[in-house]
């Protein structure tokens, strides 16, 4: 009897030491997402992107692929708004594509390597690893990660990072405040990894004539409603609106907002129009910003920084040689969602 308990407590004994044993350290998926992320030769994913900054949420389905070493394509969609954007990396420079406008402009810039970006999963992934003050807990199937964050919005300053238990690929990731409110979040719903991709998937003429035969209904309507005037609900301490204009174009009407005092800034707005060339407009000193809503380019000539977006059928252009560019990115922010009649 004495001999069958040994036994039975020796199996027992071996067992937790092989559970023990299969549950991986921090160290261990530390060191095997660094591996996974350097040896990749790219991947293919879905996404959707929530954002919780407005006064309703927005949501964005969001296209990824990356080929090794630095070709992206980021295709974005708001079916409500009709608004569809492509980011795109190539040979020849960083590209931000409005296909329903014809409208597109090019840069000279190391994105995506400037700043953390919510839906590439390379980007997550090194914020998982840079962070030294990264906490992690394991559930069944997944592995979590509360880091830093490195984004354009100094707003956006922690995140939570879900991967896959079984092969580190992503599941979500929710990017808090400084008082852990969620404003972004991203669910990946499909991720190949290694994927394989054709001769042309990162050129940019196929991109945008590609992506304009899908939005050819949109391109098609041309918005008769008035402009109406958008008001920055973020304006710097010791500056306010000075005047307010409408001026006659050739496309329609074209609305000036004049900002004075300690900082001062101009935002223009009019109708978008669809351009009949798709020559790029060339940043020398620039790079994409992501507005949340939309993507703008953000420029520098001399002393005065510049930003241009479109979003809602309206194309918007701020310019400030007193702002700095995280200035100028918290205004153009707060111009969504705040009409003003």
């Amino acid at each position: 009897m004495k001999k069958i308990t040994s036994i039975i407590f020796s199996c027992i004994l071996l067992l937790g030491l092989l559970a023990a044993c299969g549950e991986k350290t921090q160290e261990d998926i530390i060191e095997e997402l660094g591996e996974k992320v350097k040896n990749m030769t790219g991947y293919k994913a879905e996404a959707v992107m929530t954002l919780e900054t407005g006064k309703d949420p927005q949501q964005y389905q969001v296209e990824i692929w990356h080929k090794q070493p630095t070709y992206y394509r980021v295709a974005l969609s708001n079916a409500t708004k009709d608004q569809s954007q492509i980011i795109l990396r190539n040979d020849e420079g960083v590209f931000v594509l409005t296909p329903a406008l014809n409208k597109s402009f090019r840069f000279q810039s190391d994105w995506p390597e400037n700043n953390s970006q919510v839906y590439l999963y390379e980007s997550l992934a090194n914020d998982i690893l840079m962070d030294p003050e990264r906490t992690f807990t394991a559930t069944e199937d997944h592995y979590i990660f509360q880091t830093k964050t490195n984004y354009q919005n100094k707003n956006l300053q922690q995140q939570e990072i879900t991967l896959n238990k079984k092969d580190l690929t992503p599941v979500s990731a929710k990017i808090k405040d400084v008082e852990l409110n969620i404003l972004v979040t991203v669910e990946f719903t499909n991720f190949e990894l290694n994927a394989g991709f054709n001769d042309g998937d990162f050129d940019m003429d196929r991109n945008m004539t590609g992506a304009q035969l899908e939005s050819l209904p949109a391109m098609a309507q041309e918005s008769q409603e008035p402009l109406v005037p958008v008001f920055p609900m973020y304006v710097p301490d010791g500056t306010m609106l000075n005047d307010s204009k409408e001026v006659s174009i050739e496309e329609g009407t074209r609305i000036i907002l004049s900002y004075t005092g300690d900082n001062n800034f101009t935002l223009i707005q009019q109708k978008s129009r669809v351009q009949q060339a798709s020559i790029p407009m060339h940043v020398t000193d620039g790079e994409p910003v992501d507005l949340g809503f939309t993507i703008g380019a953000m420029s520098s000539e001399g002393q005065i920084n510049s930003l241009n977006w479109s979003y809602d059928g309206v194309d918007f252009f701020l310019a400030s040689k007193d702002l700095s560019q995280e200035e100028m990115l918290s205004i153009a922010k707060s111009v969504y969602g705040t009409h003003v009649k």
